[in-house]
């Protein structure tokens, strides 16, 4: 009698668990309107793929500008933006690499606008940011990636190799982060607070301490830490925040070109840093996750600063 009752009980929980996800599947199917024929079935069910997979990238619906993407760095960051659910805009002197650049994104199903920019133009910078925000229709993202170095002795840097860094690395990359802050302030109506901006500027390992033959490239990235501070202080009111990644020796072209492909000791992980590590903590900035922090510099250095 009473193994009779214990079964009779289970039978029961089992038909009202039963009932329970039964009714959850005809709720599914009716709020999601299943298809009668297997053609529109196999649409359906790509939409809907398509759907959750949106739902887990933190950048879907955001629109980003990534200067200096036609290679390395800048393009991994355009990538990594992309990937994340974002339509970017790159930025590059060469067409041959922005095009490159743009096939990369297209191929992973992106949307990215390429355009030759000179960020040391700066007469350009301003029209050249409207017409980028005009074909996104606006703009949540600016990476201030561009960047040059000249290694020469002190007593050898000329004018012209100052300028020449200074003016890519620092200059434009101050008159860029405006022309982009007065648009997105624009584009929210001027009150500020609705805009939720993200400007990431890219700095270096180096900007708190030297290496010899690279005065300019110091003092640029120097200049972008302090810059960086100034503007999220003046930029929060308007719901803006402004955030630096400082890299050590990254494995690009650029760094292979100047003999960097040898570890430094204050590497401790003893290999160089994938451009990806880097586009990962860029990501990070632009994400919902750090829309408390400002006025920082996040150092992805294997330990370079820690000397």
């Amino acid at each position: 009698m009473k193994k009779t009752i214990v079964k009779q009980m289970n039978i029961l929980f089992y038909l009202i668990l039963f009932k329970k996800k039964l009714a959850r599947t005809m709720l599914f199917f009716e709020q999601n309107r299943w298809p009668d024929k297997p053609a529109q079935s196999r649409v359906w069910i790509r939409s809907k793929r398509k759907h959750y997979m949106n739902e887990n990238k933190k950048l879907t619906g955001k629109k980003a500008l990534v200067t200096g993407a036609g290679r390395g760095l800048g393009r991994a960051i355009a990538l990594k933006l992309a990937h994340e659910g974002a339509a970017v805009a790159v930025w590059a002197r060469s067409v041959d690499e922005l095009e490159a650049t743009a096939a990369l994104i297209r191929a992973e199903g992106g949307t990215v606008f390429p355009m030759v920019a000179d960020v040391s133009d700066i007469p350009t910078i301003a029209r050249h940011v409207s017409e980028t925000s005009g074909m996104l229709g606006g703009l949540d993202i600016l990476v201030n990636n561009a960047g040059v170095n000249r290694q020469m002795p002190a007593l050898e840097v000329t004018e012209e190799a100052w300028d020449a860094v200074i003016n890519i690395n620092l200059k434009g990359m101050f008159f860029i982060a405006q022309a982009v802050a007065r648009d997105m302030i624009t584009r929210a109506g001027g009150d500020g607070r609705s805009c939720g901006g993200r400007i990431i500027n890219m700095s270096s390992s180096l900007a708190g301490s030297v290496l010899e033959n690279r005065v300019p490239y110091l003092a640029s990235k120097g200049g972008v830490n302090l810059v960086t501070r100034a503007l999220a202080l003046e930029l929060a009111p308007y719901g803006i925040t402004v955030n630096a990644v400082g890299p050590a020796i990254v494995d690009t072209a650029m760094t292979r070109g100047m003999g960097a492909s040898s570890i430094h000791p204050k590497m401790l992980f003893g290999r160089l840093i994938a451009p990806a590590e880097i586009a990962a903590a860029v990501a990070y900035f632009a994400s919902p996750s750090a829309s408390m922090t400002t006025g920082q510099v996040l150092y992805v250095d294997a330990g370079w600063t820690i000397h």
